[in-house]
């Protein structure tokens, strides 16, 4: 599929659902992602997972640097297989998928665990999935206001300008930090390459941090990791955050202790009643395999 048909196969709140039905799933194998550094300084990714029904891999690149190539960050496929007599059924396009299935994510766990839904929403990082949660939230709980902070202003500006054609009070904020008191919404998606946020988040707050995948990535700074570890609830998207979630690791917390989405989902995690929450996303091949699902459905 092109993006834009990979795109429309995978609307907002029923990629949510097939993820939460994922998560459900017994039958559902996800064997830990390879990731080969590559000699220019980024990742090739390799992730496989199956069900009874459906089997796929995703083959994608990750090259941080590469908006100054003019080429974007993540490049690859998803390949669909029939997981019964093996014949390939889909080739989804990979960036797409990861853009959208990650925002998924978050907007299940927002639904599970936002102490409150009704935003404004601060977005930090106003690229790929920037955009993407933002869609995610305007679709799937109704967001009507959001701020958006970004090293780039145009890249900021961009996101306001879209958000506003799409019906929301929007505009673009300097300060991260300061923003976090107006805001019980919290997405950072930024690259990663160092610690962007300091500020304390409400006490009402729902912050999911996206951008970190790697053990050395950080967005968070690891006091502030800490002080919402002691004022509310960590959950983590799946048990690899254990030791991939570099804003936890960094600020030494026992991240295996953790609760996962999948807990939420299950009803064995009640949507928190004190205190702030803490959602860190670092992928998984299984949101993959539930966009693959939700895609071919039918």
């Amino acid at each position: 599929m092109t993006p834009e048909a990979t795109a429309l196969a995978l609307p907002y709140p029923r990629l949510a659902r097939a993820i939460a039905e994922l998560l459900l799933d017994p039958q559902v194998r996800v064997p830990p992602r390879l990731v080969q550094p590559l000699p220019g300084g980024g990742s090739l990714f390799v992730m496989p997972a199956t069900d009874a029904r459906v089997a796929i891999t995703k083959l994608i690149t990750f090259v941080a640097d590469n908006a100054g190539r003019g080429l974007p960050a993540i490049q690859g496929d998803v390949v669909v297989f029939d997981a019964v007599n093996g014949r390939r059924t889909a080739l989804l396009d990979g960036p797409t998928v990861t853009a959208r299935r990650t925002a998924a994510v978050t907007l299940l766990a927002a639904q599970h665990l936002a102490p409150r839904t009704d935003g404004p929403l601060l977005i930090v990082g106003a690229g790929v999935q920037g955009r993407a949660h933002l869609d995610a939230f305007i679709d799937g709980i109704g967001l009507r206001e959001v701020l958006v902070a970004s090293r780039s202003a145009a890249s900021a500006e961009a996101l306001v300008q879209h958000a506003r054609q799409r019906g929301l009070s929007a505009r673009r904020v300097d300060d991260a930090d300061a923003a976090l008191a107006d805001c019980p919404l919290v997405v950072s998606c930024t690259p990663a390459q160092a610690v962007c946020l300091r500020g304390r988040p409400r006490d009402d707050a729902f912050v999911a941090a996206v951008g970190a995948f790697t053990p050395r990535m950080v967005e968070w700074a690891p006091e502030v990791v800490r002080d919402l570890a002691a004022r509310g609830t960590l959950v983590v998207d799946t048990r690899d955050a254990d030791h991939e979630a570099g804003d936890l690791l960094q600020a030494g917390i026992d991240v295996a202790a953790l609760p996962t989405l999948g807990d939420a989902v299950a009803g064995r995690l009640p949507r928190p009643t004190r205190g702030p929450v803490l959602f860190k996303s670092c992928g998984w091949a299984g949101w993959d395999l539930a966009a693959a699902r939700c895609a071919t459905a039918g």
